[in-house]
């Protein structure tokens, strides 16, 4: 995986997107004790383009570059298979720009933060998430504070309300 931050932190340097952030149940990991995940999910910001319309499409030809082969809705990168997905929403958005820079292996990674990852599988709201929910609480060390004006300001306290019943 070393070599795969690897990649993303040159993707980014050479312009490829603008920002990075680890999430999904890898980003997880980052603050929970190691679980079963197949993929490393990858938010980004990506370039706008003529007509607002965002593409993946730069992604996968800088990676293809690189010797990088297509798997599914993955690129394998150093073995690793990567799923790209763009800021959707202002919380994802939101979520990269408060992402918080770590090392793993010796190498710089940005990471969203345990109450963002939250808060997304929150809005995502499948049983998946809801386990993923359920782990974060107990091992993260979540800034509650931090997690209830998120909740708050994304509209997500019902949820967040009838998941913790």
């Amino acid at each position: 995986m070393k070599r795969t931050i690897e990649v993303l932190n040159e993707l980014e340097r050479d312009r490829v997107f603008s920002r990075y952030a680890i999430g999904g149940a890898m980003g997880a990991i980052f603050y929970t004790e190691p679980f079963l995940t197949f993929d490393l999910d990858v938010f980004v910001v990506l370039p706008h383009t003529v007509g607002g319309l965002l593409s993946l499409a730069p992604i996968y030809e800088a990676l293809r570059a690189r010797g990088c082969v297509e798997e599914k809705d993955c690129v394998l990168i150093e073995g690793v298979p990567v799923q790209f997905l763009p800021a959707y929403n202002s919380l994802v958005q939101e979520a990269l720009e408060d992402a918080v820079e770590t090392t793993y292996d010796g190498v710089l990674a940005r990471v969203l933060r345990g109450e963002y990852l939250v808060a997304i599988a929150l809005q995502t709201g499948r049983e998946k998430d809801r386990e993923r929910v359920r782990i974060l609480r107990q091992q993260g060390q979540l800034d509650m504070r931090l997690l209830a004006e998120i909740l708050k300001r994304h509209q997500l306290e019902e949820r967040w309300q009838r998941w913790m019943e």
